[in-house]
């Protein structure tokens, strides 16, 4: 067979065959009478076998290896084709999720497109003073796409910067909270974590929605910062979590006072007292827990408190009814 016959059936070119030819990969079997290549149908064979292998992103060198050398493994040359194709994926979709958001900006011209490009490169610097200087110029001079802010906020460790970032996204409006709750799914807690705080700057309705859903989240660390952004927005769906948050003591102090703030309501004071009682009571709480509970009272309202108080002031915990024999005074001498 001809190289042009070969060419023809295996679709490789006849300069391609002459390359393979010239690095050893393949070489034809014999010549025509005129000198023209002859190739044999193992010739043919070989040429399959080696756009097979290329087709696997191997190199020239590798397939010589794969198909001449016996100690040749192949699992290891899998292995490291694994790993490259997946750092290429990963830079791919990084360069895919920048352009789209340069799209998303809407450049006007050229002049934009490098501004936004700069931007998030700032973004992601590696100093954080870089950064808190990019997420201030993201709202007072370069657009930057919602999705971007997002992602930094999420991946961002300096508490500072993600403060100027949490601040820069609610100035942005669009889907902010949608993406944000994305980040509740991570697999890292960290930035769990992010998200649910980040959600808890987000001033509009669709943020308290989502945290609203977070309060029955399978991460104790989410519901709890939740649980205080919905408390200190006057929503009563929170107070069991406060309430869990005083006993466990954890954020205890502000779970309190979002307590304190949401009985400010006549309506709720006293199921807010009732809710704390029951807690105080219920086994497993702990001395330190039950401690913590009975000082919570104090900055409740009403007379359910009151009376529960009465009764924990001959609490055979000594700390527990000298706490709430101290707060009934200070709540005599206010009455």
């Amino acid at each position: 067979m001809l190289i042009g016959d070969v060419a023809r059936r295996s679709g490789v070119s006849a300069r391609m065959l002459r390359h393979y030819e010239a690095l050893g990969l393949v070489r034809p079997t014999g010549r025509t009478d005129s000198g023209y290549r002859e190739y044999s149908a193992d010739d043919v064979r070989r040429i399959f076998h080696i756009e097979s292998l290329r087709s696997l992103g191997l190199s020239l060198r590798d397939v010589g290896r794969a198909l001449d050398d016996p100690g040749f493994k192949p699992s290891e040359l899998v292995d490291d084709l694994i790993g490259r194709t997946r750092e290429r994926i990963a830079a791919e979709t990084e360069l895919l999720a920048r352009l789209n958001r340069i799209g998303a900006a809407d450049p006007a011209g050229w002049e934009d497109v490098l501004q936004v490009v700069t931007l998030l490169q700032a973004l992601g610097s590696k100093s954080a003073l870089t950064r808190q200087r990019a997420a201030l110029s993201a709202v007072e001079e370069v657009p930057v796409p919602v999705e971007a802010l997002v992602e930094a906020v999420l991946n961002e460790s300096d508490p500072i910067v993600a403060g100027a970032l949490r601040w820069a996204l609610a100035q942005s409006g669009g889907d902010g909270p949608a993406l944000v709750a994305e980040g509740l799914g991570s697999a890292r807690a960290e930035v769990r974590e992010r998200a649910v705080r980040t959600l808890a700057e987000l001033p509009d309705d669709t943020a308290g929605a989502l945290l609203r859903d977070a309060l029955a989240h399978p991460d104790v660390t989410v519901r709890r910062y939740a649980a205080l952004a919905l408390g200190a927005r006057g929503v009563t769906d929170a107070v069991p979590t406060l309430i869990d948050m005083i006993a466990d003591g954890r954020h205890d102090t502000d779970a309190a006072d979002a307590l304190a703030a949401l009985a400010a309501d006549p309506a709720q004071a006293d199921r807010i007292a009732t809710g704390l009682v029951d807690r105080l009571t219920r086994a497993g709480a702990g001395s330190l827990g039950r401690r913590r509970l009975t000082e919570a009272l104090a900055d409740i309202p009403g007379d359910v408190p009151s009376h529960a108080l009465a009764d924990l002031a001959h609490d055979e915990d000594r700390a527990v009814a000298l706490t709430a024999t101290y707060i009934l005074g200070l709540r005599g001498a206010r009455g």
